[in-house]
């Protein structure tokens, strides 16, 4: 006999699946997956010793990342069903969507109205979805007659022994991470033609019993396609194609690729400045980890190069006093919102600066909560440029007082556009995260245990203060580099293999550790010492670190 705890109470029971033992309770909560000893696992897990078992839906966002898995294995089931001499490929997340490209098929009115109706018909029947694993050997064999790459980079990934694929009647897959045991489990969802491809749709967090409003962002799907079309040109599309390159000793060469990538961006956007002639402030903001510090200072060579002298100015520096500064809905003062700075004070400084006065720079004393001035002048001469970072830089309520030809703003993140393999990407959030980890850990102090407890908190104000007006930005950067988890890789697993199951983030560290471990490491000497990358590792000739 085995003891489950579930919501306090304990069931004795024989070795059991979850689904056996719980399922009523699944059937009224709707519960898509569950958690075992905080590890993430399928509602068909057969549980064989002791432990505290939790129910998850789609509001929990591992229950959220199982749906949308789900979603994309019906849907890559229904085109090998109706078109199966098209190839289906994931390429980026969106507002609560999916992108899929179809490659060698055209993407009509009639194929989407199809693959709609081959779907339904595939969650109506309820089909169970079966996990089956097989021998490398096995496997090796099994593919030599299938002639296809699904799952193959399994058989390539030396820590384990088997190789698993997801049936569903006849037609199987393998997608990186747990999956719902049948098809019925997707209630919301939608099919639609979008920007020469599929968009699968699904609820948000925020409300998983409808489907919200789509909104477009046309700028930052132009800048994925412009990244995802380059290394489309130096093929390398896939972790596998990065694996294949990395062991054959030839990562330099697409590590400077990379870099160049970067370093011809950078210059367009300075150039583009350049050419506003009117520009005299430039406004920085992008979600936490996005490198935007290295960033601003690789900005600032290239305009120096145009004849621009940058000069900065913090917006740290004029958050309002203490007693004035807005608490959130639990008491807690909220040093986020716009209305924690003080933009008239800002404004002022700005519209001085701008007309050629001189204004006092305050240092704000946070520990006291007061601006002090400590001396400091600043005048803007005729060859200087404004250059602003902070999370409320794209928002116009920053600088109502400032003419829109006076500004340039610039959204910057780090955009993956590396995927696993062809139906399973890898997530900008968990490329953030990972720079974030080993940041916290070269130059906070910080385990990994206190980035992941505090990362939902992060997340929360970046879609508040950020995402909503990335559109706004006068240009975007995307500070992604193809490499740069094969060299984070070597630093963030120790970390993460810190946290143990018995505590609540373990579920998040081991999605992570299962991740990195896919990659080939690449020494960090290869990175070179601009890179955007040093921010994160260290070693960067910008700082002193």
């Amino acid at each position: 006999m085995i003891e489950i705890t579930y919501k306090g109470d304990t069931i004795k029971t024989e070795n059991i699946k979850v689904v056996d033992l719980l399922k009523d309770e699944i059937n009224n909560c709707q519960a898509i997956a569950c958690r075992f000893n905080n590890e993430v696992k399928s509602l068909s897990y057969e549980l064989t010793q002791n432990g505290k078992i939790e129910l998850i839906d789609m509001s929990d966002r591992d229950g959220r990342r199982v749906y949308i898995r789900g979603l994309v294995y019906i849907l890559t089931k229904a085109f090998s069903e109706l078109y199966p001499n098209a190839k289906t490929e994931i390429n980026y997340q969106l507002s609560n969507s999916m992108l899929c490209e179809v490659v060698d098929e055209n993407v009509t009115d009639e194929m989407i109205e199809n693959i709609n109706k081959k779907v339904a018909e595939i969650i109506e029947k309820d089909i169970p979805i079966i996990k089956k694993e097989m021998s490398k050997s096995e496997a090796k064999a099994f593919y030599d007659i299938e002639k296809n790459e699904k799952g193959r980079l399994q058989i390539e990934y030396g820590k384990k022994d088997v190789v698993s694929l997801y049936y569903c009647e006849d037609y199987y897959n393998y997608f990186y991470g747990v999956m719902p045991i049948s098809t019925g489990f997707a209630k919301i969802y939608e099919i639609v033609k979008y920007h020469s491809g599929i968009l699968i749709r699904y609820p948000s967090k925020k409300d998983i019993t409808k489907l919200p409003e789509f909104k477009e962002n046309k700028k930052l799907l132009e800048t994925l396609d412009e990244y995802e079309e380059l290394h489309e040109t130096l093929h390398v599309q896939t972790l596998y194609k990065l694996n294949r390159i990395i062991k054959k000793n030839k990562i330099k060469e697409y590590i400077l690729l990379d870099e160049a990538l970067h370093e011809k961006k950078l210059a367009a956007i300075a150039d583009d400045i350049v050419k506003r002639e009117k520009v005299k402030v430039i406004l920085i903001a992008g979600p936490s980890s996005s490198g935007k510090t290295t960033f601003a200072q690789r900005l600032g060579i290239q305009l120096r190069l145009n004849g621009l002298k940058p000069v900065t100015l913090s917006v740290d520096n004029y958050f309002v006093e203490r007693a004035d500064n807005p608490k959130d809905e639990n008491g807690e003062y909220d040093f986020e919102c716009i209305e924690a700075i003080d933009t008239k004070l800002f404004n002022d400084h700005l519209l001085k600066l701008l007309n050629g006065e001189e204004i006092d720079v305050p240092t704000f004393d946070f520990e006291v909560g007061t601006k002090r001035y400590n001396g400091e002048k600043l005048r803007l001469k005729d060859d200087q440029i404004l250059v602003i970072e902070g999370i409320h830089c794209l928002n116009d309520k920053l600088t109502p007082l400032i003419s829109k030809e006076q500004k340039y703003k610039i959204y910057i993140s780090c955009l993956t556009v590396l995927n696993m393999d062809y139906n399973n990407r890898i997530s900008t959030t968990d490329s953030r995260l990972i720079r974030r980890i080993v940041r916290d850990s070269q130059f906070r102090g910080y385990k990994a245990l206190h980035t992941l407890n505090m990362w939902e908190s992060v997340n929360k104000g970046e879609e508040k203060n950020i995402f909503p007006f990335q559109e706004q930005a006068d240009s975007m950067f995307n500070s992604s580099l193809i490499y740069e988890l094969a060299v984070l890789k070597d630093y963030a697993l120790p970390l993460l293999k810190e946290i143990d199951n018995t505590n609540p983030a373990y579920s998040e560290a081991r999605k992570l550790i299962s991740m990195l471990e896919y990659f080939e490491s690449v020494p960090e000497e290869y990175v070179p010492k601009n890179s955007l990358l040093r921010e994160f590792l260290g070693g960067s000739i910008f700082y002193n670190n």
